[in-house]
């Protein structure tokens, strides 16, 4: 599952995106006070203004700092993105065959 970071450390599912758009338009507005009405809205601007506006397939509105390009870029490119699926099983161990003890002889 491909997660994306919409801002603040703050990640949502790739593939429950339906729509990103800037909330300058009335229709978007609405859909906005709509979801806030409803309890479906979700505010991850953490105080800064609204820059994108996020719908899901569930029908929640997520509200981002980020601006709908940023989100795009984002999206299409996997920068910031992160892949649950695929997280590496590193430890921290190493198996001991270049420790750098010896890198200046």
């Amino acid at each position: 599952m491909k997660f994306i970071n919409a801002g603040y450390s703050n990640l949502i599912a790739a593939e429950r995106i339906v729509l990103i758009a800037a909330p300058d338009s009335a229709p978007v507005k609405r859909l906005m006070q709509d979801a806030k009405d409803a309890g479906r809205a979700i505010d991850l601007t953490c105080g800064k203004r609204t820059r994108s506006v996020i719908l899901t397939d569930t029908e929640h509105v997520i509200l981002s700092a980020l601006p709908p390009e940023r989100l795009e870029t984002r999206a299409d490119e996997g920068e910031g993105s992160h892949d649950a699926g695929n997280e590496s099983s590193h430890d921290g161990s190493h198996d001991g065959s270049h420790d750098g003890a010896n890198d200046n002889e």
